[in-house]
C-alpha cells in the first residue's frame, strides 16, 4: 500500500480514535453529578426556641455529616422569609406536635423531595407535615418542564454565536446580530415558557429579561471567542457554555447536590448562572439573583469586547481560513 493510500486511512482512524477519546471523558462527565445527587453543605433552617432547635441542628449534623448547612431562626416567620430569600432550600420548623418540614419546591423539586426524606427519618418514620412556602408552577410540579425547557435556550444560544461567526462578517454587524439575538429570545422565551406551556408563573418582564441576559452571555461569548480565534475559539466557547456547561449547570436540582467543586464551578458558567436567574425572577421575585446576574453579565461584557476586538474586517470563518490561518481577512 502506497504513502499516499496509507494517509487517509491514518487520519480516518486517529479521528475515530480521537472522537472515542472524547466520548469517554464526555459520558462520565454528564453521567457523574447526575448519578451522584446527594447533599453537601446544603443550606437549611431549623425553627424553634433556641435549645430546642439547637438539639435538631445537632441531629441533622450527626444523621448526615457534610449533608447540610444549617442555620438556626427563631420562628416560623424567619424561616419562611429565609425560604422566600433563597437564603435555604427548606427549615425544619419544631412545635408542641413535633417538627414539621417547610420547603421551596420552585427552587428544586429533586431537593424538596430528598429534605422530606431526611424530615421523615428525624421523626422516627413518623409521617412530618409539609407545607411548601414557595411552589414552582402547579402546570409543572415536578420541575421537569423547567430543566427541559432551558437546555434548547443554552443549544440555541451557541448556535446563534456560531452562525454569527461563521457567516457575518464586521464587528457592527455581529454586534448587532449578538444583541438582536438577545432581544428576540428573551421575548420569545418567556412567552413560551410562561404564557405557552406554563413552566414559570413570575413577572414576565423580569423572565423575560433573566432570558435575554443569559442568550446574550452564551452567544456573546461563543461569537466572541469565535471572532477572536477562529474555530478554535468555537470550540472554547463551545465547551464553557454546554459541553461542560450544561452537566455542572444543575438547572433540573441544585449546585449543593453535585460533587464538589462541580456544583460551585457550574454556577461560574453561563448555563448554570443562567438556571440560577431564571428561577430567582421566576418565583422568588429575584430573590438570590445577584451572583448569576454579576456572573452573566461578565459572559456578555466578556463576549461583546472580544468581538470589538477582533481583527477589523475579518471575514467569517469557514474552510480558507484553515488553510491559511495567518491570511488578513
Amino acid at each position: 500500500m502506497s504513502t499516499r493510500t496509507r494517509a487517509p486511512l491514518l487520519l480516518a482512524a486517529l479521528i475515530a480514535a480521537l472522537v472515542v477519546g472524547v466520548q469517554a471523558l464526555l459520558v462520565p462527565l454528564f453521567a457523574a453529578p447526575a448519578a451522584n445527587l446527594a447533599p453537601r453543605d446544603l443550606p437549611v433552617a431549623v425553627a424553634g426556641p433556641a435549645p430546642v432547635a439547637e438539639e435538631l441542628a445537632d441531629r441533622l449534623a450527626a444523621a448526615r455529616p457534610g449533608a447540610f448547612a444549617v442555620t438556626t431562626v427563631p420562628d416560623v416567620a424567619a424561616a419562611d422569609r429565609a425560604l422566600r430569600d433563597r437564603e435555604v432550600y427548606a427549615a425544619f420548623v419544631t412545635g408542641p406536635d413535633g417538627v414539621s418540614l417547610h420547603t421551596a419546591s420552585a427552587a428544586g423539586p429533586t431537593v424538596a423531595a430528598l429534605l422530606t426524606e431526611a424530615a421523615g427519618r428525624l421523626s422516627g418514620g413518623q409521617p412530618v407535615a409539609v407545607v411548601d412556602v414557595v411552589p414552582g408552577d402547579p402546570d409543572d410540579p415536578r420541575g421537569a418542564g423547567f430543566g427541559a425547557g432551558f437546555l434548547p435556550l443554552a443549544l440555541t444560544s451557541m448556535l446563534a454565536g456560531v452562525l454569527l461567526v461563521l457567516l457575518v462578517s464586521g464587528r457592527t454587524a455581529r454586534l448587532t446580530g449578538l444583541l438582536a439575538y438577545g432581544t428576540l429570545a428573551g421575548t420569545v422565551g418567556a412567552a413560551v415558557l410562561h404564557g405557552w406551556l406554563g413552566v414559570i408563573d413570575g413577572a414576565w418582564l423580569s423572565e423575560a429579561a433573566a432570558i435575554g441576559l443569559f442568550a446574550l452571555a452564551a452567544a456573546g461569548v461563543v461569537a466572541g471567542l469565535g471572532a477572536l480565534l477562529g474555530r478554535a475559539g468555537l470550540g472554547l466557547g463551545a465547551l464553557l457554555v454546554f459541553l461542560v456547561g450544561n452537566p455542572l449547570s444543575a438547572v433540573s436540582a441544585a449546585p449543593e447536590l453535585l460533587p464538589q467543586p462541580w456544583g460551585t464551578v457550574g454556577q461560574w458558567l453561563p448555563v448554570g448562572a443562567g438556571g440560577t436567574l431564571l428561577r430567582s425572577a421566576a418565583f422568588f421575585d429575584g430573590a438570590g439573583a445577584a451572583h448569576a446576574s454579576a456572573v452573566l453579565t461578565g459572559y456578555a461584557v466578556l463576549g461583546l469586547t472580544l468581538v470589538v476586538l477582533a481583527r477589523r474586517g475579518r471575514r467569517p470563518v469557514g474552510p480558507a481560513e484553515v488553510a491559511t490561518p495567518g491570511r488578513a481577512g
